[in-house]
């Protein structure tokens, strides 16, 4: 019996690697199982996250942007994937526009086409407040504690349009991303649960970062992590923007000038410019296929 053929495109952003799906001029159904077969690197085509463009469905949207994590699961936001979206309607024909607005399911992101080829991102203004986030604690302070299997450790929790727990290391390559990672990911103060982040500052202006991501394991590179640990770093006086952000699969820079303005009520409003966050970097196409998938 056959299936139903895909058109595709692989993609990635300093190593973060997407499946890119049309879903405008093809129709495309993916369901849980779809999706893990799709990510999965041995059965299929292999990925982080399952990339959909379809029509949007807010005003002011140029396109709708839903995103899979390789577990299945639709996810609020990913940066590194905003910056392939971008290029991928570009080089289709889909729009001829240098900076769209896409709707996601945390709100509108503007990414635009530099005349370089790299992406920059407006990814909004992130969320400190742990009811937001969602996170619960009883306390607005900006570096809190969690028990992790009896370790006590030191995390700043922020949304990017997705939560974040960033700790500050003094070696990430020694970190415990894999085995650490996955127990905060799944920690019970985080209702969602979270991304866990591991940054090391290298000077005021450069870090280095590993990111155990939210139903996708540990990547080589996460764009909302690197906006999450850059502003993280920034509001507890370590960093000064824009900051070098080093992952395992190449660099990124980050700009953020608003410390001050970034909880919730009038503050925010008035300094909502100010506190967006700018993520800049490369996207790339890897190779384009046609995929058949079960019925």
């Amino acid at each position: 019996m056959s299936g139903v053929k895909l058109r595709f495109a692989k993609m990635h952003g300093v190593g973060n690697d997407f499946v890119v799906f049309d879903g405008i001029s093809q129709r495309v159904d993916l369901t849980p199982q779809r999706i893990r077969r799709i990510a999965d690197r041995h059965f299929g085509i292999g990925c982080d996250q399952v990339l959909l463009v379809e029509k949007p469905t807010a005003a002011g949207a140029d396109f709708r942007y839903r995103i899979f994590n390789a577990d299945g699961g639709e996810v609020e936001q990913c940066g590194n994937g905003a910056r392939c979206f971008v290029r991928f309607v570009r080089d289709r024909g889909l729009t001829a526009k240098s900076e769209i607005r896409v709707e996601t399911l945390s709100g509108l992101i503007a990414p635009r086409l530099e005349p370089d080829g790299e992406v920059t991102v407006d990814m909004g203004a992130p969320i400190f407040e742990p009811r937001r986030i969602p996170f619960i604690s009883d306390s607005d302070a900006l570096v809190q504690t969690i028990d992790v299997n009896g370790v006590t450790v030191e995390i700043t929790a922020v949304s990017m349009g997705n939560p974040h727990a960033v700790q500050v290391v003094a070696d990430v390559d020694a970190a415990p991303v894999t085995t650490q990672g996955p127990l905060i990911e799944h920690h019970v103060r985080f209702p969602q649960r979270v991304n866990a982040g591991y940054l090391q500052v290298q000077d005021r202006h450069q870090v280095r970062l590993r990111v155990w991501e939210r139903g996708a394991g540990e990547t080589l590179a996460c764009g909302t992590g690197a906006c999450a640990a850059v502003v993280a770093g920034i509001r507890r006086g370590l960093l000064d923007s824009p900051v070098r952000v080093s992952t395992c699969g190449g660099d990124l820079s980050i700009a953020w000038d608003g410390a001050d303005g970034v909880n919730s009520g009038s503050a925010e409003k008035v300094a909502k410019e100010a506190a967006k966050v700018r993520m800049t970097g490369p996207a790339e196409t890897v190779f384009e296929g046609e995929i058949e998938l079960d019925e």
